[in-house]
């Protein structure tokens, strides 16, 4: 496996496109995309856990009760959730894109993002759509320009894509993706979007999927806030040739290894991307007795707003490590546990068995003045290991999020 360019554009028979349609009022900001399909695919998604989901959430999971989609459409700017005629919209957005591409409405995946409780205007997406779809593409700028629509308080563009092979048969597999604020397991404020010219069948590629978030979506935390329209789809629409993946084996195992590398990467950037983020925070945990107390322990960290401030602040404060640890709920021993930062510029141990350890403030600040930082937590109490992503906690955050809807 290997990591190429193309994006959402990198699988065969994929196009894509974005503009500005007037839903933002930053004309120069694009706000709708159009992932687009040439065979209808097999399709899977997953969604936020949070009670309150937004319209096109509610419609995406009668669309995709049969397993099948050809579309993307996503605007930007407004999520279309707590309105009274948000499904109603939702479902109009999809006969937009449906009509204008000649396929069926319950075909297309749809998805919006932007402030809450707002009426959102479909006017400007139908007068928008021939030339979204005129503009249809499968260049990398053209899976760029969908990218970006579908921004919001982000800063920078997350794109991936990799090549693979299943059986022999070289795939390909592409994602792009939002989310900045509003992030947190069970499903971030994001979207994220993934294409793949594998053949696979439904079943087995929403147990891919669905297995797949748990150890990465579900464990980015930037602000502890579950958002309401967050989803991750994926179409894989079988023009690569490979002999359809049916039932668990070694091609599956193949699929589900480059899916990893698809949304590890898509992780990091969300996590990196935080708003008002100036470092990206990664906690390693071994030596859980389960994976799920590693997982637990992992996400408590990563959540832990003060961890977050003392990492801004280059503060090599070890000591809100090991509260956020003993808050968590999971089954550990305190007296076990050891404690390390570290980062391109070195590897500092700051605590053994609980208890803190004679170190370096000087190195530690050099260590904690860059911008990827991993907290190194070893349980010391079995073989089990987890990951978590976040970012740091800054002034910027607060001055984002406080005029964000203004």
């Amino acid at each position: 496996m290997k990591y190429i360019d193309g994006g959402v554009c990198a699988a065969k028979g994929f196009k894509a496109s974005g503009l500005h349609c007037g839903i933002r009022k930053n004309k120069t900001k694009r706000d709708i995309a159009l992932i687009l399909s040439e065979k209808i695919g097999t399709a899977a998604a997953v969604y936020t856990t949070n009670l309150v989901k937004g319209a096109p959430i509610l419609v995406d999971q009668q669309n995709l009760a049969n397993g099948k989609a050809q579309a993307i459409i996503c605007n930007s700017g407004n999520a279309n959730t707590c309105n009274a005629d948000g499904i109603e919209k939702a479902i109009k957005m999809c006969k937009i894109a449906a009509d204008q591409c000649g396929i069926l409405p319950e075909d297309v995946i749809v998805a919006s993002t932007g402030v809450i409780g707002m009426p959102l205007d479909v006017e400007p997406i139908k007068n928008s759509m021939a030339d979204l779809y005129k503009e249809l593409d499968n260049t990398l700028e053209s899976g760029r320009n969908a990218a970006e629509a579908i921004m919001t308080t982000d800063t920078k563009l997350k794109e991936v894509a990799v090549e693979f092979e299943i059986g022999g048969v070289v795939c390909k597999m592409g994602g792009i993706a939002k989310g900045s604020g509003m992030i947190h397991p069970n499903m971030a404020t994001m979207l994220v979007f993934i294409t793949c010219d594998a053949d696979i069948s439904s079943e087995m590629l929403q147990k891919a999927l669905s297995a797949d978030v748990k150890k990465t979506f579900n464990m980015i935390s930037i602000d502890g806030d579950t958002s309401t329209n967050d989803t991750a789809a994926i179409i894989a629409n079988g023009m690569a040739g490979n002999k359809p993946i049916v039932s668990e084996g070694e091609d599956f195992d193949a699929f589900c290894e480059a899916l990893r590398s698809v949304t590890m990467s898509l992780c990091k950037m969300l996590a990196a991307d935080g708003e008002g983020a100036t470092k990206l925070l990664e906690c390693n945990v071994t030596g859980g007795k389960s994976e799920c107390v590693a997982q637990t322990v992992a996400k408590s960290v990563i959540c832990s707003s003060l961890l977050k401030a003392a990492m801004f602040g280059a503060d090599a404060n070890w000591g809100r490590v090991l509260c956020a640890i003993g808050y968590s709920g999971a089954d550990v021993d305190i007296t076990k546990i050891d404690v390390a930062f570290e980062s391109v510029k070195g590897n500092l141990p700051v605590c053994k068995n609980g208890a803190g350890i004679p170190f370096s403030e000087e190195k530690a600040k050099e260590i904690l003045l860059e911008d990827k930082i991993n907290i190194l937590i070893d349980l010391n109490d079995g073989e089990a290991e987890a990951t978590a992503f976040g970012c740091d906690l800054t002034y910027d955050y607060v001055k984002i999020n406080g005029d964000y809807r203004t």
